[in-house]
């Protein structure tokens, strides 16, 4: 799933019977995000797949997954 201009996704990851509990992951190409903005990295970049390993209770709503990022550093949290 590819996200909006805004950087986030226009429907919910996951949906209907899709939705349960359990452990996901989500992988943010970073790289190829920097470089297509025209963003000199390093080869091989410092940060080219971020992976967020997480876990999900499916009796919670829903779940946002922020992730703040540039080419050296990044941080996610359990969004509201």
């Amino acid at each position: 799933m590819l996200t909006n201009s805004d950087g986030r996704c226009d429907a919910p990851v996951l949906q209907g019977d899709d939705y349960r509990s359990g452990v996901y992951q989500l992988h943010f190409h970073a790289g190829d995000y920097y470089r297509a903005r025209g963003v000199a990295l390093p080869e091989p970049a410092f940060l080219d797949v971020v992976v967020l390993r997480f876990g999900i209770d499916a009796s919670q709503e829903h779940y946002h997954v922020p992730l703040l990022i540039s080419p050296y550093s990044y941080s996610t949290y359990r969004g509201s």
